[in-house]
């Protein structure tokens, strides 16, 4: 790797972009920029150079305007990625006044995690070498990453990773997750910002190759890591359309059911039928006659059904649920919850002072067990909307299940980049599972995702829709199935702590 002493300050990037105002606004621009490397817009490359430029700014010789840099550059990453959650907040919940601050400041929260990045390397390796564009930028980065898959709950949107579901860095995913593609993608960035930083033959030259490298040791991923376990299945996924502000309408309620009812008598006799998230709008108990009717015709047509619809039990606790309505039926209760979406934090201690921003229905109580449902003789791994998210907490459907389930209602996001954007991760969970999944939303995106994450066939979104497609059940378990974010994290750890080491080290010299 390269580790030359080259003073970076005197690059060229520093003569074109002397003024801190302009070095802002291109911090700024860069990271409003990022977000169109994910979906819709998908330009795959853009998150290289984006977060190469991101580097370069970076790597300037004032620490303070470097990390001013971080910071602006977060707050355009975010500001531009998340701004569904304006829109969220805005039109399905209290509306503007509540929507702005609330938006601002969770993107001025997010914006800290690139500015972290660049706090842990200038503070490891002041003066911002090769070592620090090649090894730590890319590790720090990736490391932020993974702390969003935790702080505060979790919120692990827009991982540079996800990016790539359609090119060949995809093929790091099964064995290393959406945490292995990142840090490719943040080392090739830090091989051109390495190369913009000082521009020179040699730095091509070692760039390219180390990009040769990278391509070649994909070939040796792009392999089957799981296999057929049983015939095709002809599945069955509904999408209702209903408009979040309805959804929750006791006026609206039969609207709903009559919907839902009249769809799946159209697909009795295929395998399974898969409703969406909280599909029906009223309590499990509550719903139980209009149920048991439906599970007899589909037991007579032979079609399993899967049903998003809440439960509530006799001790008060309240969850967001799968249920399988096969022989033998099952309940799949989602572990990870939205906080303000699906319950309110601190509630014993705030009470119902946040009530304004909680949940439709009541507080939902998080489901401890991650139990494997039936459905047309094949064990399912079913997971609900926002669980898509976390790649390691899907591991532990698997190797069990043979299909994966995703239900989700994204009406909330609106018109926004949100959907699609939560699609382009649920295809990443495919990859890194080697499952073939059924997705099943309200208003869109449904789709079905082979095991290399291709799309197989997806529904229009906002329009009452009905995909039939084929899937075939495997069997086996991707590298990344049995280690998780574990073989990353550990190189991570390697890395940041040989800088932390060489860094002491230096200390001590100057210090004699």
């Amino acid at each position: 790797m390269p580790g030359d002493s080259d003073t970076l300050g005197s690059s060229l990037f520093a003569g074109v972009c002397e003024r801190p105002l302009l070095k802002g606004a291109s911090a700024l621009l860069a990271g409003s920029a990022l977000p169109f490397a994910f979906a819709p817009v998908a330009w795959a490359w853009l998150a290289v150079i984006a977060l190469a430029a991101f580097f370069v700014l970076v790597a300037q010789p004032s620490k303070r305007q470097a990390l001013w840099s971080a910071y602006l550059f977060g707050l355009g990453y975010f500001g531009v990625g998340v701004s569904w959650v304006y829109i969220s907040i805005s039109e399905y919940g209290n509306g503007p006044l509540v929507a702005v601050p609330a938006t601002a400041a969770f993107v001025s929260l997010l914006a800290l995690f690139p500015w972290s990045a660049a706090y842990l390397v200038r503070r490891l390796r002041p003066e911002m070498d090769g070592v620090a564009l090649w090894l730590g930028l890319p590790m720090a980065w990736v490391l932020s990453e993974w702390a969003r898959t935790w702080f505060l709950t979790g919120f692990p949107w827009l991982f540079i990773g996800y990016s790539q579901v359609d090119t060949t860095l995809a093929t790091v995913a099964p064995v290393f997750g959406v945490l292995g593609v990142s840090f490719l993608v943040a080392l090739l960035a830090g091989g051109l910002a390495w190369v913009v930083l000082g521009p020179s033959l040699r730095r091509v030259a070692a760039a390219g190759g180390v990009l040769v490298a990278v391509l070649a040791g994909l070939q040796l991923l792009d392999r089957e890591w799981t296999q057929p376990a049983a015939e095709p299945l002809d599945a069955a996924l509904l999408q209702g359309n209903i408009g979040q502000g309805q959804k929750w309408d006791p006026d609206y309620r039969d609207v709903t059911l009559e919907r839902y009812q009249a769809l799946t008598e159209q697909q009795l006799g295929a395998d399974i039928v898969i409703w969406p998230e909280a599909a029906i709008p009223m309590w499990y108990d509550q719903a139980s006659e209009y149920l048991a009717g439906l599970e007899t015709l589909a037991d007579q047509a032979g079609t399993s059904l899967m049903v998003g619809v809440p439960v509530r039990e006799a001790n008060g606790r309240n969850y967001n649920a799968v249920v399988s309505l096969s022989d033998p039926s099952g309940f799949y209760y989602k572990r990870h919850l939205v906080p303000f979406g699906e319950y309110v934090p601190f509630r014993d201690m705030l009470g119902s002072a946040l009530d304004v921003l909680g949940a439709p229905m009541s507080d939902f109580t998080p489901g401890r067990e991650a139990p494997v449902l039936q459905a047309a003789g094949v064990p399912v791994g079913a997971f609900i909307c926002y669980e898509a998210i976390f790649g390691a907490e899907v591991t532990e459907l698997l190797p069990e299940a043979q299909l994966l389930v995703n239900i989700s209602n994204d009406a909330w996001f609106g018109r926004s980049l949100g959907p699609l954007q939560h699609f382009q991760m649920v295809r990443m969970r495919a990859i890194e599972t080697g499952r073939d999944l059924l997705r099943a939303t309200n208003t869109g995106v449904t789709a079905a995702i082979g095991h290399e994450g291709k799309v197989i066939k997806r529904a229009p979104q906002f329009e009452v829709a009905t995909l039939n497609v084929e899937v075939t059940p495997r069997t086996g378990a991707t590298p990344y199935v049995r280690w998780r974010d574990w073989p990353v994290l550990g190189l991570i750890a390697l890395g940041l702590g040989l800088l932390l080491v060489s860094r002491i080290r230096r200390h001590q010299r100057a210090g004699t």
